[in-house]
């Protein structure tokens, strides 16, 4: 039987929303992408974090194959907009699909479409850009189904700073939560949305930690020890997270994965597992998951879809994990975090 998985981040919304895809006909019949009803069945994703993420302007991005890659801001009234129409897609689809995929608010709902064979699909936005200081947006995205949310992606907004992408350096890159980003985290915390801490940088991670009561947690990092990009997560963090029954979703993009800190494809398995052992060192076996990134970055050339999760779970059973370490890895340690958070 094969494993099932469920992801802490993918960005298939933000592809769907870029090809107009208003009715997530490609997820349903299958695309080039990573992640589509036909390969989360081939490789046992049976649920995930779907993500909402506002793109800059081309005409401002950083070039892409730089070292340092900096995002200027976003406009705001731009990212009100998408952000409210890529949640859209996820819930005409819980609306039309249900069959196939599901828009869910408690694990228990989670458990549910398992059961039924559908997706269950918890929806994040990355990056809150197009939520505005009054929070209202936040309200009525909650009421939608968002039970999570990262304050920041890479770059700076109303509520924080972003960590730059940058190799080899420190997360530590200047100022971290603004006074509305712990309001927001504070009502997060009352909301039960759980506050992603994959894109802060160094100083908002210890701004959150001081403003929220939760479990500290990553959807999809990597361990800075082991790659010494600025996205990953130092020692430090991670200690501060096992101290708060947190959890890191081991990121699959091959920049934070390679010692070398490049985008290569050629990256084995055993690099992956490099991560894991070290993440498993810091945090125990309950505070490491999988959070794919799949859609949004470039992933080993062995994992490039969904329907290849399971040479991933052969590459565990190769380094000696047991079936029990590898579920609570795919499955179990985000259904134990979720229940924390979001009930």
């Amino acid at each position: 039987m094969t494993q099932a998985i469920f992801d802490g981040h993918n960005d298939l919304l933000s592809r769907l929303w870029a090809m107009k895809d208003r009715h997530g006909e490609a997820f349903l019949e299958g695309w080039e992408g990573a992640v589509s009803l036909p390969h989360a069945q081939a490789g046992g994703l049976a649920g995930g974090f779907f993500a909402v993420w506002v793109p800059g302007d081309p005409k401002t991005a950083p070039d892409p194959t730089a070292t340092l890659r900096a995002h200027p801001p976003v406009n705001t009234d731009t990212a009100h907009r998408v952000t409210m129409e890529q949640a859209s897609i996820l819930i005409r689809l819980d609306a039309e699909r249900p069959d196939a995929i599901r828009l869910c608010r408690s694990v228990a709902e989670i458990e549910a479409a398992r059961t039924a064979g559908a997706v269950a699909a918890l929806l994040h936005v990355e990056g809150c850009e197009g939520i505005g200081e009054g929070l209202d947006e936040l309200h009525v995205l909650h009421a939608a189904g968002l039970r999570s949310l990262g304050p920041v992606w890479s770059r700076s907004n109303i509520f924080g700073h972003g960590v730059p992408f940058n190799f080899p350096a420190s997360p530590d890159t200047g100022p971290g939560l603004t006074d509305a980003g712990r309001r927001l985290v504070a009502e997060c915390d009352r909301l039960g949305v759980l506050v992603d801490l994959a894109h802060i940088n160094e100083q908002g991670f210890w701004d959150v930690a001081a403003a929220s009561q939760k479990p500290l947690v990553s959807t999809h990092s990597a361990a800075h020890a082991v790659c010494p990009a600025t996205r990953n997560l130092t020692d430090r963090q991670l200690d501060a997270m096992a101290e708060r029954g947190g959890l890191v979703g081991l990121n699959f993009g091959v920049g934070f994965l390679r010692d070398d800190g490049t985008r290569n494809p050629a990256t084995p398995v055993g690099q992956m597992i490099r991560h894991l052992d070290h993440l498993i060192a810091r945090l125990g076996e309950e505070g490491v998951a999988l959070g794919s990134d799949f859609d949004g970055t470039t992933t080993p050339d062995w994992l490039q879809t969904a329907a290849q999760l399971p040479a991933l779970v052969a590459g565990m059973e190769a380094a000696g994990y047991g079936s029990a370490l590898i579920d609570r890895l795919c499955w179990g340690n985000w259904m134990g975090l979720l229940r924390r958070v979001i009930g």
